[in-house]
């Protein structure tokens, strides 16, 4: 699967439906078998995985011993909130409400992608998270890439 690219603002109506923005409309729409809505792990947004995805991933949990304690503690956690979804013929993301109430979600939304799937926000919880001074994004990038990269030229 291609990358997903791009942050978009949107807004949210009453009945938990978002419009999405022509530009990301155009890059999901070469993913014709669907997606799936559930709660981040570590943020308070909502993360929206292609199938394909998806199913990669319920691979690696089906490998998991449920008959181990924290094995089982996980996959029920990961698993909380989870729902199929379509977007519908006016390219509308019907988002249900306890995963609204989970990201806090008001009235303006961000879309942002993170590489193979995309993260749903409240518009002041993400900037918040994308601009907090505790983190240091120089530090780390360092950490994080900076022996990975060596052949990268970056």
């Amino acid at each position: 699967m291609q990358a997903i690219v791009g942050t978009y603002e949107c807004k949210i109506d009453t009945k938990g439906r978002v419009l999405i923005p022509a530009a990301l409309k155009k890059q999901l729409a070469a993913i014709d078998d669907g997606f799936v809505l559930k709660r981040s792990v570590y943020e308070k947004c909502i993360e929206l995985w292609p199938m394909s995805e998806w199913s990669m991933m319920m691979s690696k949990l089906n490998e998991l011993n449920r008959f181990d304690r924290k094995a089982d503690r996980f996959i029920r956690r990961f698993m909380a909130g989870v729902k199929m979804i379509e977007i519908d013929d006016a390219g509308r993301l019907q988002m249900n409400k306890d995963l609204v109430e989970f990201a806090e979600i008001s009235k303006e939304v961000v879309f942002s992608s993170k590489i193979n799937l995309i993260e749903i926000w409240d518009k002041k919880l993400y900037e918040q998270i994308v601009n907090e001074d505790e983190v240091d994004f120089g530090d780390l990038a360092e950490e994080v890439m900076g022996s990975s990269m060596n052949n990268y030229g970056a």
